[in-house]
């Protein structure tokens, strides 16, 4: 278990995954009107809630775990005593423009249906989420046996879980769609085609109808 201290400087420390964050943090900013309020769906240590902040976007941060709280207390001090960053015990205690949610968050969830129901009276009509999720069809996982005796599970059924501590689901796109619906539509895939065969991340892109 990593303190949120030392998930921060890890998360922070990894060329990789800098430059995913920073691919994902530009897709919200461009996607976000001039102004608009975010929720940072599983917040973490509020890396991206800082970025938006720092853009001029009123900012929501749901974090579920005490660790990533307390560290994204003193890492976003400045923020939350200017109140350009609001931590929230609940989603549903704001209404936004947009919903991100980074690293994953969403591959904790067995199912998306009860979620994306919640998020539709968080998000305006027309305002979306945005999240960065494991790629299931990643084929650098090729090489773990969790992976190769999982493919018919996701072939089929377009879903599987890993036996661990976390239980870490993954999901092909499809069933993800089909869980936002009918109060989100899927309106961009990052990548597509072959490119997710060599992407470890996925980004999804749902709109509020």
């Amino acid at each position: 278990m990593h303190t949120g201290e030392q998930y921060h400087n890890f998360i922070l420390s990894s060329r990789r995954n800098r430059r995913v964050r920073d691919r994902f943090q530009k897709i919200a900013l461009d996607l976000l009107p001039e102004g608009a309020d975010v929720l940072d769906f599983g917040a973490g240590t509020g890396i991206d809630a800082k970025a938006y902040a720092a853009k001029g976007h009123p900012t929501f941060v749901y974090e579920p775990s005490t660790a990533m709280c307390e560290y994204l207390a003193q890492y976003c001090r400045d923020e939350i005593a200017r109140k350009t960053m609001i931590t929230v015990t609940s989603p549903l205690t704001c209404k936004v423009q947009a919903v991100t949610a980074n690293f994953a968050v969403l591959n904790h969830f067995a199912d998306h249906t009860l979620l994306f129901e919640e998020l539709s009276h968080v998000v305006h009509q027309g305002g979306f989420v945005l999240a960065n999720m494991l790629n299931p069809y990643y084929l650098g996982d090729a090489r773990y046996s969790w992976w190769r005796s999982n493919v018919m599970n996701l072939l089929r059924r377009g879903h599987y879980a890993i036996e661990s501590e976390s239980r870490i689901h993954r999901f092909a796109p499809r069933v993800v769609t089909r869980a936002a619906a009918p109060h989100f539509r899927l309106e961009r895939l990052i990548p597509r085609g072959f490119g997710l065969a060599s992407d470890p991340y996925m980004f999804l892109l749902f709109r509020r109808t």
